[in-house]
């Protein structure tokens, strides 16, 4: 073996520049003409979101770090101070792109398809009168104009809200003073023009847009009557939303969290969006009472928080999105026989959102309307609007059965959302728990317990990916249904550990973080490196990050075991370094939909081990949270699994290919002359069902190289 140091920092990219590079290949997803042209501005949306969560969390975390003069470097050997460096510098020059994406490609493309968004000075003069109009009955009356002077301290400004910096001049005195407008969240973003202008003879397809702020800009007089109003800049600024709980001191969690959301809103600012207009004198005034550095600004001559292009994709434009589809119901389920009878004779896997989830929103309501039923467990951490499993959960209640519900009250940015699913299920007399102290819960498990003629026997569903109907339509996940003993009974002990006190440390066939995931994933890495060449490995997962597992598949390469990585988001391992990793080759596929599913396979000799749920190789997953993987045993769900791997391997069409330098290359620039790239996601949707033969063995797991 090796004597090469695996803890060699250069062995290792960074966290935080993988991130951004993630977030770079969904922003090129902008150009891609195979996407319809809201989607592709839908891409752009997606982009800016994911960078402002990135500030909130993970920039703001780094700035804590240097704040507290912590030094401690990551595996790549970056210091924190480094690490931000870094980031304003591939920000910078990123957020420039998406910029120029919008105003010199999806903008233009846009107007050819009848959808414009105009700047105010485009308008002509009685449009601007309408909009003078529409300002003064639906805009004026919710501003509120905020000065700042001796006597006036500088206003507070939220995270994520978008504001004018104005500058006005007392006429009597010739003084210039600053004020603060905040552009109302409360309104839309874009402002529809042809309503107000219902005379003008456009196509029914023409639909025009005016930015809000815009508006506000060109009728500020109203606000500062008798005053001289010289200028205003659009400005936004991104703050710590990464919250700390003490659980050990807290009382009540519920409590606890719902004030913690309330101090959100004042966490230290971590980034200043400007208009790159903005004079000298207005940045010195925003920087230091902000308290913000220099390489916290970012100037921009676009449109700032294009998240907001979301209401462009809301439009009822079919032609310019992605055709609908009707996902399928698994094979097994189509009997019409009660789910019950179906489970006892096998089990359902379920692949959203090429199969439908509808069947796991069945499984719980016929729980809860079951004579037999006694009992339903299940987590819930981001179920979303109106979300049907809740309401089943609350009628299994009304009908007498006992129902436990683990509602993770951390599940980031969805925390306001389950504290009132939270409430109302505990008013529906639901037991709720929230979990172990220090952990968050995010294994996705529902138990259901049932007497039936030889004694009791419980059902399982446990998944990849949230009880949530939406995000079942947009992720890719995976879960299964089943009766198995032994996957019942370490469900219940899942429970016991989750809502009473309990130090299980064995599982029958579960693998749970914090208890034994870890060891039992690199039992199963070593057990492949002990067959050399013979050895085979495929992780696809969201993320890899956690060293000791990234250390692992170092010396599973060195031993001559072909290791294929299916990682959607950041990856810390760098493939191709010779003697270290030339037999790990980690692909990144963004697409139509967000992969979300984690499958873990390993050859064993022909045998194979294959493992699918919740967790990802990072350390905060194996350490920090509560997570399951169950095993995949039954041959004819190993032949489900194997085809699907295989589909994302061959993937030509979406895929990027990580560079041992950290860069990813699309996939499609290896495409021969006159060969069709092969897109995964859009055959699993049409061609597997097609009975149309894919371009590849499907029950073969290839080694395709990428360097």
């Amino acid at each position: 073996m090796s004597e090469i140091d695996l803890k060699n920092p250069s062995l290792y990219i960074n966290r935080e520049l993988s991130n951004i590079e993630f977030n770079r290949r969904v922003l090129e997803e902008c150009e891609n003409p195979e996407h319809p042209l809201l989607e592709r501005v839908k891409f752009l949306a997606i982009f800016s979101g994911n960078m402002d969560e990135f500030f909130m969390v993970r920039v703001s975390g780094l700035k804590q770090q240097v704040l507290l003069g912590i030094t401690d470097r990551p595996a790549d050997g970056l210091t924190p101070r480094e690490q931000l460096v870094a980031i304003h510098r591939a920000g910078t020059q990123l957020f420039a792109q998406a910029t120029s994406y919008w105003l010199d490609m999806l903008q233009p493309a846009l107007a050819e398809a009848g959808i414009h968004t105009l700047d105010y000075s485009q308008l002509k003069t009685r449009q601007q009168k309408k909009l003078a109009a529409y300002f003064e009955k639906e805009i004026f009356p919710v501003l509120t104009p905020l000065v700042f002077d001796p006597t006036h301290p500088f206003p507070h400004i939220s995270n994520l809200s978008l504001n004018l910096a104005v500058e006005v001049r007392d006429p009597e005195t010739a003084e210039i003073h600053f004020a603060r407008v905040k552009v109302p969240a409360t309104l839309p973003r874009l402002v529809p023009l042809n309503p107000l202008d219902p005379d003008e003879l456009l196509p029914p397809t023409t639909q025009k847009f005016i930015w809000l702020e815009q508006i506000i800009g060109a009728n500020l007089d109203r606000l500062f009557p008798g005053m001289d109003v010289r200028a205003a800049y659009p400005f936004r600024v991104t703050r710590n939303t990464d919250m700390e709980i003490q659980e050990e001191e807290a009382d009540d969690l519920l409590l606890t969290m719902e004030e913690n959301l309330r101090q959100r809103h004042f966490g230290r600012v971590v980034r200043l969006e400007i208009d790159e207009d903005t004079p000298d004198t207005i940045r010195s005034i925003l920087i230091n009472n902000l308290e913000v550095n220099a390489t916290d600004v970012y100037a921009t001559n676009g449109p700032l928080g294009l998240s907001s292009l979301w209401e462009l994709h809301k439009l009822e434009r079919p032609e310019l999105k992605d055709e609908g589809f009707q996902p399928t119901v698994p094979t097994n389920l189509r009997s019409g026989d009660n789910i019950f009878n179906i489970l006892q004779r096998h089990n359902v896997l379920i692949h959203t959102p090429f199969d439908s989830f509808l069947p796991v929103v069945d499984f719980v309501k016929a729980a809860a309307e079951d004579p037999n039923v006694l009992a339903i467990k299940q987590t819930l951490y981001r179920v979303g609007p109106n979300p049907p499993i809740v309401h089943a959960l609350m009628k299994a209640r009304e009908n007498g059965k006992q129902v436990a519900v683990l509602v993770e009250l951390k599940a980031r940015f969805d925390e306001e959302s389950n504290i009132e699913w939270a409430k109302a299920l505990e008013r529906a007399g639901v037991h709720v728990a929230y979990g172990v102290i220090g952990l968050k819960t995010h294994c996705k498990l529902c138990l259901v317990v049932r007497r039936e003629r030889d004694g009791i026997r419980r059902y399982v569903h446990v998944a990849t990916g949230n009880y949530n109907t939406i995000t079942a339509r947009l992720y890719t996940d995976m879960g299964m249904i089943t009766s198995d003993d032994e996957m019942g009974a370490d469900a219940s002990e899942v429970f016991n550990y989750l809502t009473g006190y309990s130090k299980q440390v064995a599982y029958r066939k579960f693998w749970v973080a914090p208890v034994n995931l870890r060891e039992n994933l690199l039992r199963l890495i070593e057990q492949e490196t002990a067959l050399g060449k013979k050895g085979r490995i495929v992780i696809k997962a969201n993320s890899l990050v956690d060293p000791g597992v990234i250390r692992s598949l170092y010396l599973a390469s060195q031993a001559g075991v072909q290791v294929d990585l299916i990682i959607r988001g950041f990856c810390c391992l760098r493939p191709g370094v010779k003697g270290v990793s030339d037999n790990i080759r980690v692909k990144s596929v963004v697409g139509r939909f967000l992969e979300h599913s984690r499958i873990y396979y390993f050859h064993n000799q022909g045998d194979p081990d294959i493992y699918i749920g919740s967790a990802d190789p990072m350390p905060r997953n194996i350490n920090r949270r509560v997570e399951v993987l169950f095993p995949i045993e039954e041959e004819s769900e190993r032949q489900q699994i194997i085809p699907i791997l295989a589909t994302y391997l061959h993937d030509t069409a979406k895929a990027h290919l990580l560079q041992s330098d950290g860069r990813y290359l699309p996939a499609i620039d290896q495409v021969g002359e006159g060969e069709i790239p092969f897109n995964s996601q859009l055959w699993l949707l049409n061609g597997r069902y097609s009975g149309e033969e894919p371009p590849f063995d499907p029950t073969v797991l290839p080694v395709i190289g990428n360097q």
